[in-house]
């Protein structure tokens, strides 16, 4: 005969003070593991949602980054006549040489300066990319000094807002625009015209990379094989996708020292459940003894201390969850090992995460409440009822 849960409810209500005083230890945990899941998750989300599948992303041979790489004007000619690459509105390929580097701007977390990555970019680079939206102001124009900044980099960096002016190569650039690329890494980036950015840092004929726009997959995945053989060009080519998906490396980091300080916590709080439910067989000898007069088995006494612990770790990670609830579409940054410079994204609290949470929770309820719910299981009728 098994013991009805509400007993183990109403046993939890009675000894509010220590369920809660558990319950919060073991919340503290889930919270500290949901908070770190939430940032990689959206990290990674970011950097999964950027790339068309069907944009073919060319380097230097050994590149690894656009920031390292080398592409000159005439290699760029060669390889814009490819075949299988779409043509635009206007009639010519959609090809855009892109330069890319790093600027470095004071921000509301790094008052001394985090390193931004900007991009020198065509307006048939823009037309490429048809997920971004302007969000206030206008588009830069081609020959100016004139910058448009993701929604990621006007809201963590104070200097750039529309109308203020942000200083890096030659002189002064005037941020025009903010513009929004959904939950892509190009709401960390900040785009100018190629030719002047160019200009600027003197890398007229040393440019970064080429994107291009294949017809179809197929034949995205044949100009990727073309490129790559064509030894007179000695260059790279990966899918725009896989190129930011590998950047997810740089969350690993973080996620492997959050879970590892996670599981040390959850060590902590597991001892406390278990001190808990040794307290409470200790203070409920008579009640065990008289369940076992009542014809309670050993079995249904363990598992019924078992359910008890369980059910006052899921208490905790409900509670873990309601904690981190506010983190959930938060903006933050972290450096990019690839690019080496920060990436801005959303916490992003999913059910899922939640989920992971509280059966974490439950985890730690059952290591903490085995040993002493078989404690109680274990003890003599005559002993249990004299309070021993």
């Amino acid at each position: 005969m098994a013991i009805p849960v509400a007993y183990n409810l109403r046993n939890l209500i009675v000894r509010k003070t220590t369920t809660i005083m558990t319950a919060l230890g073991i919340a503290l945990t889930v919270a500290v593991l949901l908070a770190i899941l939430a940032m990689v998750g959206g990290l990674r989300s970011s950097l999964e949602s950027t790339g068309n599948p069907l944009h073919v992303l060319v380097m230097r041979k050994g590149a690894n980054a656009e920031l390292s790489s080398v592409v000159t004007p005439a290699l760029f000619q060669d390889l814009k006549f490819k075949p299988g690459i779409v043509a635009s509105k206007s009639g010519e390929p959609m090809a855009s040489l892109e330069m890319v580097t790093v600027i470095n701007l004071e921000s509301v977390d790094a008052p001394q300066g985090m390193n931004v990555t900007l991009r020198g970019i065509s307006a048939l680079g823009l037309e490429m990319r048809p997920d971004l939206k302007l969000l206030s102001g206008r588009w830069f124009e081609p020959g100016k000094r004139e910058v448009v900044v993701g929604e990621a980099i006007e809201k963590r960096f104070p200097g750039a807002r529309v109308g203020r002016k942000l200083r890096f190569g030659r002189g002064e650039w005037e941020v025009v625009g903010i513009m929004s690329a959904g939950r892509s890494a190009n709401n960390s980036e900040i785009f100018a015209d190629l030719n002047q950015v160019s200009a600027d840092y003197q890398r007229a004929d040393a440019l970064s990379s080429v994107l291009l726009r294949a017809t179809d997959a197929i034949t995205a995945n044949a100009l990727i094989n073309d490129i790559k053989n064509d030894r007179k060009l000695n260059m790279e080519a990966i899918s725009e996708k896989a190129y930011y998906e590998a950047q997810t490396v740089s969350g690993r980091l973080i996620e492997t020292l959050g879970i590892f300080v996670a599981i040390i916590m959850g060590i902590g709080s597991s001892f406390a459940a278990m001190n808990t439910m040794y307290a409470a067989v200790a203070r409920r000898g008579k009640e065990i003894g008289t369940l076992r007069v009542l014809g309670f088995s050993r079995g249904s006494i363990l598992f019924s201390f078992f359910v008890e612990s369980v059910l006052l770790a899921v208490l905790g990670g409900l509670l873990g969850c309601i904690l981190v609830l506010p983190l959930n579409g938060l903006t933050t940054g972290v450096g990019n090992f690839i690019t080496f410079s920060e990436i801005d994204f959303n916490f992003r609290v999913t059910p899922q995460i939640m989920g992971y949470g509280v059966v974490f929770a439950m985890i730690l309820g059952a290591l903490g409440g085995l040993f002493p719910a078989r404690n109680a299981s274990r003890k003599e009728i005559l002993v249990a009822l004299r309070g021993a």
